[in-house]
């Protein structure tokens, strides 16, 4: 039943390639290893977190007749996988963000690996806080995308944590002794940013542990930052489209008091962040955060000016098919004569796609690492 279940999972609405798989070894691994627990497993007491396209949640639910899941899920696009692969098997879980309605009272936690160390932190953390004392956390992952210092993270909320046997180049983890009254909240960290790009003094930032670059400024959005005052000078409505922690969206709305900023990111934790940020600066009432796919939501022709600093991943894989879906998308929700503002590595060359498919590009600006592009929606 199992492989016939996961021969059937697609990706969609993310990128689908020859090369992309909605489900992998450490899918079944993680699986596999919590059999025993899982025979067990009450209604309501399985958590499972970070499942890419729903391969945890569905196994658990066909192979071991789970119900009541609660799921985590950061990214939007695997929320959205997820609950078009489940079909009849919808009603077995429910879609939570990352807080005590998710894990109070769980016992068993099953989770993908998330890359990012400070993201692995932060849900850990939630867990050893919100679930039951007695938890047990099988985590799993590619071993090419494991290092030791998870096993350092995982040791900052628990008590045990240990390797199990490797398997199809994937591995688990498993965490027992959840620290419940010793963990201190860590997220979201805060910064102040002083740099001479931003159109003001200090820039506070708050990063949840999924935002890209944290607490700090990238080097392409710094980059992109020296151009914002070039970007489109009358423009009343922009959308920062990825918007991580907010720094350009907010400082567009510092740059231009009467411009309404929207924030849209896919990730959980961006959109808390942006929040945060545009709070923190004082421009919350003008800079609307938003959890979307894309621009699914935007209206046809709503935008004057969008600014973006895409991906060039999807999941674990370098591909360029998540920004330039983005980047498609953009032409639809830009006004006649609206422009659109992208920085990206050089040798990724957008300029012929953006020419193509938003309307007249032209270089910016290029340094040693990144161009700066701006295209003219006809």
């Amino acid at each position: 039943m199992s492989e016939h279940l996961f021969a059937t999972l697609r990706r969609w609405p993310d990128v689908e390639a020859p090369n992309l798989f909605a489900v992998d070894a450490s899918d079944r691994l993680i699986l596999d290893e919590a059999a025993p627990q899982l025979a067990d497993i009450q209604p309501g007491e399985l958590v499972v977190m970070g499942d890419n396209y729903g391969a945890l949640t569905l196994g658990a639910a066909t192979m071991h007749d789970c119900r009541g899941i609660r799921v985590f899920q950061d990214s939007l696009v695997s929320e959205l996988a997820l609950a078009e692969n489940a079909g009849d098997l919808a009603p077995h879980y429910s879609s939570h963000t990352l807080n005590a309605d998710l894990l109070s009272g769980a016992r068993l936690v099953l989770m993908q690996l998330p890359r990012s160390l400070a993201e692995l932190d932060e849900w850990a953390q939630a867990i050893a806080r919100f679930a039951s004392p007695d938890v047990t956390v099988i985590s799993g992952g590619r071993i090419k995308h494991m290092t030791l210092a998870m096993n350092e993270v995982l040791g900052r909320s628990f008590d045990d944590v240990s390797a199990g046997r490797a398997r199809q180049k994937s591995r688990t983890l498993t965490s027992l002794g959840a620290r419940h009254g010793a963990v201190e909240a860590r997220y979201p960290t805060t910064s102040v940013l002083r740099e001479p790009e931003l159109p003001v003094d200090e820039l506070t930032v708050s990063a949840h542990g999924g935002a890209f670059a944290g607490a700090t400024l990238d080097m392409g959005t710094r980059f992109l930052l020296t151009f914002l005052p070039e970007m489109k000078p009358d423009a009343a409505t922009a959308v920062d489209l990825g918007s991580g922690t907010g720094v350009l969206a907010v400082a567009l709305a510092l740059a231009r008091p009467d411009l309404h900023v929207v924030a849209v990111d896919q990730s959980t934790a961006a959109v808390a962040s942006t929040r945060e940020t545009a709070d923190a600066n004082g421009v919350g009432a003008r800079v609307e955060a938003a959890r979307e796919d894309a621009l699914a939501e935007r209206p046809t022709a709503s935008a004057d000016l969008i600014v973006c600093n895409p991906p060039f991943h999807s999941g674990a894989t370098v591909h360029a098919g998540v920004a330039l879906r983005m980047l498609a998308d953009a032409r639809r929700v830009l006004k006649p004569g609206g422009e659109l503002w992208v920085v990206f590595n050089t040798h990724l060359g957008y300029r012929d796609y953006l020419n193509r498919t938003v309307g007249p590009t032209r270089q910016a600006g290029r340094n040693s690492k990144f161009t700066v592009t701006v295209s003219v929606r006809e």
